[in-house]
């Protein structure tokens, strides 16, 4: 039977039967995006697969997962997008032997710009209560729901990791700052169009504030291994960046 025939043509019966059938369609729009957003990563698929049966948590959590991906496409990130959240997996499959708790840092990863409202001040702490409530729901001990939430507060970036765990983390997620040249020129082309809701003058004192603070750091990276692999290509980024402003 065609879906139109299915639908009674007046009354109340069919407004309700057809608002269940908008949310139907949202929710398998937002799963195809997903499935296209891993077809495209695979690492996605396999990180998930690995993270989430490791924390104990009942299920697949591939709705949880779609969620998440779809998040990560809403049309205000530019940087903050599947792109980035692939990319500190990649790191994490480099130097994920370095974690104490590992599947806490990797799930940390998937949840850490899960809520991104550019003109918010509280997107990482959504963040974590959004992992908090979704990994609860899955039965994730409230001990690694404590840590998770932790790992998440930590990417604010202005306070001090406070555990190696967290240092591995911050560090993944600002590898950015040390990545090749042509692809640090487009992540701060990105970020500029985050912001292009302000002025150029203004956005232009505020990005110096922000490189400029992570350039007067004693160290950019807390961990040994990125520590080497990336604190000198950051500062010649950072240097480049604030030349340019």
């Amino acid at each position: 039977m065609a879906l139109a025939e299915a639908i009674p043509p007046t009354g109340s019966g069919a407004v309700a039967l057809a608002a269940g059938v908008v949310v139907v369609i949202a929710a398998a729009v937002d799963l195809a995006e997903a499935v296209m957003a891993v077809a495209v990563n695979p690492e996605l698929e396999t990180s998930w697969q690995r993270c989430w049966p490791a924390l104990g948590a009942s299920g697949d959590g591939q709705q949880v997962m779609a969620r998440l991906l779809d998040a990560y496409q809403e049309p205000q990130r530019k940087y903050h997008t599947a792109q980035h959240l692939a990319e500190c997996l990649q790191w994490w499959e480099a130097c994920r032997e370095q974690a104490e708790k590992p599947a806490e840092v990797e799930m940390s990863l998937w949840f850490h710009d899960a809520v991104y409202d550019v003109k918010g001040r509280d997107n990482e702490a959504r963040s974590a209560a959004w992992a908090v409530q979704a990994l609860r729901e899955a039965g994730v001990s409230e001990e690694s729901l404590g840590r998770i939430s932790a790992l998440i507060l930590a990417t604010r970036h202005s306070v001090t990791p406070e555990t190696s765990d967290q240092q591995l983390l911050v560090d993944i997620d600002l590898a950015i700052l040390g990545a090749p040249r042509p692809r640090f020129d487009a992540y701060e082309a990105q970020i500029r169009e985050e912001y292009r809701w302000v002025p150029d003058a203004l956005y232009s004192d505020k990005r110096r504030e922000v490189l400029a603070g992570f350039e007067a750091r004693d160290a950019i990276y807390r961990t040994p291994r990125l520590y080497a692999l990336l604190e000198a290509q950051a500062r010649s980024n950072l240097a480049h960046a604030l030349s340019q402003l």
